[in-house]
């Protein structure tokens, strides 16, 4: 098997023992362990099955840096698009900003800047 075909299968497989045990911590309540769960598999996603890119993984490294952010990683297709996050109520306003003044600024896209929600 070459290393593409590898590294894509074990990301499934991984992800697979992910989905079950975020069931599990969810049903425990047990937001910070789903919260780690969530960045292993964006982890995944990005090294493994390589369909992040460096907007989202900034906005994921971002969204970690704030306090009651229990985790977060990329959603949709790859290649762009969006991530989601779990947090506490609290932090919402907090994690906005926060991404809001770090992140880079984003290139126009078809003449409209992305907005952070």
């Amino acid at each position: 098997m070459d290393d593409i075909t590898y590294r894509r299968a074990r990301h499934v497989i991984e992800e697979i023992k992910r989905t079950v045990q975020a069931a599990e911590a969810l049903k425990d309540g047990a937001y910070s362990r789903f919260g780690k769960l969530m960045v292993d598999s964006h982890y995944s996603l990005r090294d493994l099955y390589e369909v992040s890119c460096s907007e989202l993984d900034e906005l994921v490294s971002l969204a970690l840096e704030v306090d009651g952010v229990y985790g977060s990683r990329m959603t949709g297709g790859g290649f762009g698009g969006c991530t989601v996050t779990l947090l506490q109520a609290k932090a919402v306003d907090k994690a906005i900003l926060h991404i809001q003044v770090t992140t880079k600024t984003p290139p126009p896209v078809k003449g409209k800047r992305p907005i952070i929600l």
